[in-house]
């Protein structure tokens, strides 16, 4: 007993060593591997294209890059000679442009700002691990849960969140106003950012696109029939951008 007690005592030093050794290295990158994967698998859950892998590899390459800035100086320069923070201020920047890859500019709007938000936040979990400050890190992780997942729920419950979609409705008619349509969509709390218009003058029809925002406890039927009404209609379609 008193041998797996010293045991376990010499790897809790090597594991908070400040110096960078094979196996507080190797413990780091599965810790920040694990980290990164436990908010990846909830981007997934919300159905975002950067998920399980894409935060676990982010994660421990910010891991990597922050024992690269200890390791070089520690081997080469000498730790009072060297700059730790070197390497690992170019990371907060690289991870930028994952961060502009997982936004969707389209039609007006912007989708994505909360996975690349949490990109960023992976990295600097990742780059927390890398220096040893695993507790710091494991509660940024579960912070992070809290708010993608906790603080979603409230916002649905006070009826605070709005979904970002695309009306489309073709009517059997050229030449028709779209101030009709605003006026009923404001009618039913709908938020019009903007909107598309076409004409196909040889089939006389007109096509109007309204990017919108709406709560989710919005009667999307009854807005549809409202719509409807305005003037002959061919179809009404929901659709993302």
């Amino acid at each position: 007993m008193e041998f797996l007690n010293d045991l376990l005592s010499e790897l809790m030093v090597a594991l908070n060593s400040t110096e960078v050794t094979l196996e507080n290295s190797a413990f780091r990158l599965v810790l920040s591997m694990i980290l990164g994967m436990m908010v990846g698998m909830e981007r997934k859950r919300k159905g975002q294209v950067a998920g399980v892998r894409t935060f676990a590899l982010i994660s421990m390459g910010a891991c990597m890059a922050m024992l690269l800035s200890i390791y070089v100086p520690q081997e080469y320069l000498g730790l009072k000679n060297g700059d730790p923070g070197r390497i690992a201020a170019q990371v907060v920047t690289g991870v930028g442009f994952l961060g502009g890859g997982a936004m969707i500019h389209m039609r007006g709007s912007v989708r994505g700002l909360t996975t690349a938000a949490g990109i960023w936040m992976v990295a600097t979990i990742g780059m927390s691990v890398g220096v040893g400050m695993y507790a710091v890190a494991i509660i940024g992780t579960l912070l992070i849960l809290l708010t993608l997942i906790a603080l979603e729920v409230w916002e649905h419950r006070r009826r605070i969140g709005q979904e970002s979609r695309v009306i489309c409705v073709k009517i059997n008619q050229v030449g028709i106003s779209a101030d009709r349509y605003k006026e009923v969509l404001s009618r039913n709390y709908v938020q019009l950012s903007t909107f598309y218009m076409g004409c196909n003058y040889e089939q006389q029809t007109t096509e109007f696109n309204f990017v919108v925002m709406y709560r989710k406890d919005v009667d999307l039927q009854s807005l549809f029939e409202q719509l409807r009404q305005i003037a002959p209609t061919h179809s009404i379609a929901l659709s993302t951008q």
